[in-house]
């Protein structure tokens, strides 16, 4: 009988293509919306935890905020806890910025040159390609030298910059290292930065504190514990924590990822109302069918059809609209996920569980709202429904 009501359900469909295609249209959009904007989420998310997992997930920033230059918290400290607790502080590096205008030629090019400390190179996550990283006695001994990305490698020097003089500032700094390419060379990435010895930063800006240093702990699990150490020890150094901040990049990155969660969950929430919409446009053309078809269901009754007969084939038939529209929308949806991120940058491909839970859903609206005309046509009287013009 199933495969009658199935059979039965298909010729339904087909031999009223347009308004078959009409029902479907709610089922369509509403899927199509909820696979695109399920998918574009998911990769907005994986970018947002790819780019933290760059920075190193188990970062803490710490800043001090005075800006009379009157307090600081002494580089010493910050190195006795991280030699004091090894199993939750991996190392720390000073992070001092300053300008730099990078001789190119006959003109100036703005940039920017860090200073870091001889921990800061492995810390991040970088390799060097050529050369070496920041030492301790570059540091101690405040050397002029320098580590570069890739494009100010390309950009100034055709690649070949490895104990080449680069100009920042004036300044002649001995290029020591390049590091491994990471985002294709281009201006503003990873690629395009400039580290050099803190101290020689420091000195450059004229100033004899540091504000701002990188923490990493072991591991994620540890980060908690290496906060609250770092917030001890600038309570000591400092006092007033109006005068620093302590952030861990784990509390950023799952504060925006809940964040992009409850979007998401709104998003989907408001593209989920057209479904309903399209529920209700099923069960208005399936009492339609079953008004037309009244005939031929007091014909079947007649013939021995009984009750759950009729009403398996209705079902069925509301189940098939919607079956067809989910699988369509699933299509659409994909191919508007995958073209949307393209013109994003993004990676965004269609998870095999939304693609589940769509068709379930689909399915599931068609039955649910099929259900009420079905009930219907299967308790028609059979006199009734023969007598019925």
């Amino acid at each position: 009988m199933l495969w009658k009501c199935f059979k039965m359900a298909i010729n339904s469909v087909i031999s009223n293509k347009m308004r078959s295609l009409l029902t479907m249209l709610g089922i369509i959009i509403g899927i199509t919306a909820v696979i695109s904007l399920v998918s574009l989420m998911s990769g907005l998310t994986s970018e947002v935890t790819d780019a933290f997992e760059e920075v190193g997930i188990e970062a803490i920033s710490v800043a001090v905020t005075d800006r009379a230059d009157t307090i600081e918290l002494p580089v010493e400290h910050v190195d006795e806890l991280a030699q004091k607790y090894p199993d939750i502080i991996q190392g720390y590096s000073p992070s001092v910025t300053m300008p730099a205008y990078i001789k190119d030629g006959t003109e100036s090019v703005m940039s920017s040159a860090t200073g870091v400390n001889e921990q800061y190179i492995d810390l991040y996550g970088y390799k060097i390609e050529y050369g070496r990283g920041i030492t301790y006695i570059d540091v101690e001994r405040m050397q002029k030298v320098c580590v570069i990305g890739t494009y100010i490698a390309k950009e100034f020097f055709d690649g070949d910059a490895l104990g080449k003089t680069l100009q920042i500032t004036g300044t002649p700094y001995k290029v020591v290292g390049i590091i491994e390419e990471r985002s294709d060379s281009e201006k503003d990435s990873d690629d395009d930065c400039i580290y050099v010895p803190y101290t020689v930063a420091a000195h450059t800006v004229h100033s004899s504190k540091i504000s701002r240093y990188i923490v990493y702990a072991t591991n994620q699990e540890t980060v908690e514990a290496a906060e609250t150490l770092i917030e001890q020890l600038c309570d000591k150094d400092i006092g007033d924590d109006d005068y620093y901040t302590v952030i861990a990049m784990k509390a950023i990155a799952e504060s925006l990822t809940s964040i992009l969660d409850s979007m998401g969950a709104v998003l989907i929430a408001i593209a989920a109302i057209s479904l309903v919409v399209a529920g209700i446009g099923i069960m208005n053309i399936m009492l339609v069918s079953v008004t037309e078809r009244t005939r031929e269901i007091g014909i079947r009754k007649s013939l021995g059809a009984k009750q759950r007969d009729i009403l398996s084939q209705f079902i069925m038939e509301a189940g098939m609209l919607s079956c067809i529209g989910g699988v369509i929308g699933i299509a659409f949806g994909s191919l508007l996920a995958v073209g949307a991120g393209k013109l994003l940058d993004m990676n965004v491909l269609p998870t095999p569980a939304s693609i589940i839970v769509s068709f379930t859903v689909s399915a599931a609206i068609g039955v649910f709202f099929g259900f009420m005309p079905a009930k219907k046509a299967a308790e028609l009287n059979p006199i009734d429904a023969l007598r019925y013009d």
